[in-house]
């Protein structure tokens, strides 16, 4: 998993969103380091969605109308649940490894 999947699942992870508050919500993320284009995430979006991990959903709660196109809402599947966990996992083992290696924890 590249670290755009791994921002746009922990993204989804606070519930459904749609693709701007997807995009805000990566950047926030990530500190700035992961900022995709609209074109970029929805690829992303769409390869997720072909894995099993996200899928089009409804938003939770009452939605403001917003002006143009209908907003597309996207969530995790259980899978994806899965699959940001095991990737968060991963991670802390990678970082713990990293951080030993450089004598930083003991």
């Amino acid at each position: 998993m590249n670290a755009l999947d791994y921002h746009v699942l922990l993204a989804l992870s606070a519930g459904p969103q749609h693709g701007y508050a997807i995009k805000e919500a990566v950047a926030a993320d990530s500190a700035g380091a992961e900022t995709p284009r609209a074109g970029t995430l929805y690829r992303v979006i769409a390869r997720l969605i072909t894995a099993g991990y996200v899928r089009e959903t409804k938003p939770n709660g009452k939605v403001e109308p917003h002006p143009g196109l209908e907003r597309r809402y996207y969530g995790l599947t259980a899978i994806g649940r899965q699959a940001l966990a095991g990737e968060a996992r991963r991670l802390k083992g990678t970082a713990a490894l990293a951080q030993r290696r450089l004598g930083e924890i003991r």
